[in-house]
């Protein structure tokens, strides 16, 4: 690799909703980009990603079952993982491994030392990864991150964050059946515990702690990300309280539909409101996230708002742009934004290309996780406040959040000691 014009041979692992978009756009939005697999252990999916594929570079893809043969073929440049989040660790140091550059969806680990491992892959094996934090590479939160550098803001004395999704539905988990035809559970279950199979895990696996960070978290990641990066990527907080719980469907499942969460990052507290219900609250529209326009702030779900001594930000993801107010409202500056996607996947191809450091790096990708971790942590020690060393990247004052932390993983797909 070395030249622009190097042909990227790509491999696309899960071939869902967000793999099949993600894939798509990656093969078209930049010259020379080859997929040659798509693996999907469910028969079901797949199929349509293969088809437009071979339309739009006249070639088919091949599919496998079995990640691991695509990582043995040394015509693979990269691969770009959107499976569950519970595979998401495993199968980037698989990758890594086996001298593959990694795209890999959000929220990027499933707990803490997973994330570490991750960055150790990617350094042994001088791989480059690069993250689902596609608003790293938007010019508009570039440039709302150089306004608050500049100082105009003032100081930084508390930051809001946003991630209060539309819509939630009661639950009723459904009864142990037969594995469907086509479906490989013991390869989807991968690192998680064996269970029989039940299409409530299956088909619903943000709401299980052995398959995901939950909703509404694992969409929240994208707001605490950027709130991370335009505050200028700050350390570890000092501590993380989180409350919560099912609030608007009192049912069995595990994840809350709600939770209130204050980082203490020391020079500014910042908190995270993270829920499902009202659908009064809406994510920018297309004509926000792809014109000039700005949501309207108080009902755009996921937002920020960033509070200095001189000036408030709004601050909005996927496009959203951002807004500085002043007194009486006075708009101080702003700037439209642009649905980041493609600008996103174009730096990974050119990082394949040059071995630079792409915008969404894992060190920094695994601090933002991590707030999603302690946050879950919080929650399930029962809303405790958590105290977090960032040296050793433990809890001091729960062994039972470290306990949960070290997850549990089945035979032969154990995260390894030794990288």
């Amino acid at each position: 690799m070395g030249s622009v014009n190097d042909k990227v041979v790509l491999a696309l692992i899960g071939a869902g909703g967000r793999g099949t978009q993600v894939i798509l756009s990656m093969q078209k939005c930049i010259p020379g980009v080859e997929v040659k697999y798509v693996c999907e252990v469910d028969q079901e999916r797949g199929g349509r990603v293969i088809e437009e594929l071979e339309k739009q570079q006249n070639l088919r893809p091949k599919r496998l079952d079995d990640m691991r043969r695509a990582f043995e073929d040394k015509d693979v440049d990269a691969v770009v993982i959107c499976t569950p989040e519970h595979w998401h660790a495993l199968a980037t140091i698989w990758a890594c491994q086996a001298g593959k550059d990694v795209y890999v969806e959000k929220n990027i680990s499933l707990n803490i030392p997973e994330g570490r491992k991750m960055i150790e892959a990617a350094k042994k094996y001088n791989r480059i990864v690069q993250c689902g934090f596609q608003n790293r590479s938007a010019p508009y939160n570039i440039s709302a991150r150089e306004y608050i550098q500049t100082g105009k803001l003032g100081k930084i004395v508390l930051v809001k964050a946003y991630c209060m999704l539309p819509g939630n539905k009661p639950w009723l988990l459904k009864e142990d059946e037969s594995v469907p035809s086509g479906l490989d559970w013991d390869q989807w279950l991968g690192p998680a515990p064996r269970v029989p199979y039940n299409v409530s895990r299956h088909k619903g696996y943000n709401e299980w702690w052995a398959y995901s960070c939950g909703l509404p978290l694992a969409d929240c990641c994208h707001v605490i990300d950027l709130a991370r990066m335009v505050l200028g990527d700050p350390d570890n907080p000092e501590s993380t309280f989180c409350a919560g719980g099912r609030v608007l469907y009192d049912d069995t499942r595990e994840i809350p539909d709600n939770q209130t969460i204050t980082y203490d990052f020391g020079k500014f507290p910042m908190t995270v409101e993270a829920s499902i219900y009202g659908e009064y609250m809406s994510k920018a529209s297309p004509e926000v996230r792809y014109g000039n326009m700005f949501p309207n702030w108080p009902f755009n779900s996921d937002r920020m708002e960033i509070y200095g001594t001189e000036g408030m930000m709004y601050l909005g993801r996927h496009g959203a742009g951002w807004q500085v107010l002043g007194a009486n409202s006075k708009v101080l500056a702003q700037e439209y934004g642009y649905f980041p996607d493609e600008v996103h996947q174009q730096d990974f191809i050119k990082c394949i290309r040059s071995r630079k450091v792409p915008n969404a790096n894992i060190e920094q990708s695994h601090k933002s996780a991590t707030l999603v971790h302690l946050a879950n942590l919080s929650y399930r020690v029962g809303k405790k406040q958590l105290y977090f060393d960032s040296a050793s990247e433990r809890v001091t004052n729960s062994e039972e959040a470290n306990t949960i932390s070290k997850g549990s993983y089945s035979s032969g797909y154990e995260i390894p000691e030794i990288i």
